[in-house]
């Protein structure tokens, strides 16, 4: 499994591609599958690109709890499938084209930053993700909530 760690900002050409950060294409086997699935996030306005491997792994997961013949859960794995878009970066310059309507959803206008988040790479409106800060005070209180869990 590969950690992705690290934030860098890219602008968008007139052809909605962007350049995949170098730092987190090294980090994939070059002789390797190099694709990767892009959805929008259920909480914030960013997308979240995942390697197909972990795209795998985390679907597995949400269908293993699901029982393909509930109306319910049958309409939840078409619509957690939605708006899914496989991508990959071009083996000489390193742009990735990201589907305009996923862009558009999370407010996208001349540049994203790819933050690295473990086993994922987030991708957001630039203007978005400096907005999206919490404040230390806030990111103290979560942390003593957490301690307190365990």
């Amino acid at each position: 499994m590969i950690t992705f760690i690290g934030e860098y900002t890219s602008k968008i050409d007139d052809k909605g591609r962007v350049v995949f950060p170098a730092p987190f294409k090294s980090l994939m086997d070059p002789e390797g599958d190099m694709r990767f699935v892009v959805k929008k996030d259920i909480f914030t306005s960013c997308l979240e690109m995942y390697t197909f491997e972990e795209w795998e792994r985390q679907s597995e997961k949400v269908k293993s709890k699901l029982n393909i013949f509930n109306r319910a859960h049958a309409a939840f794995w078409r619509e957690y499938m939605r708006g899914r878009a496989v991508v990959e970066p071009d083996p000489k310059l390193g742009r990735v084209s990201i589907p305009k309507k996923l862009l558009e959803s999370i407010g996208v206008t001349k540049e994203v930053v790819f933050s690295g988040n473990d086993y994922k790479i987030e991708i957001w409106a630039k203007e978005n993700y400096e907005a999206s800060e919490i404040s230390n005070e806030e990111f103290l209180n979560i942390a003593g909530q957490l301690s307190q869990e365990r």
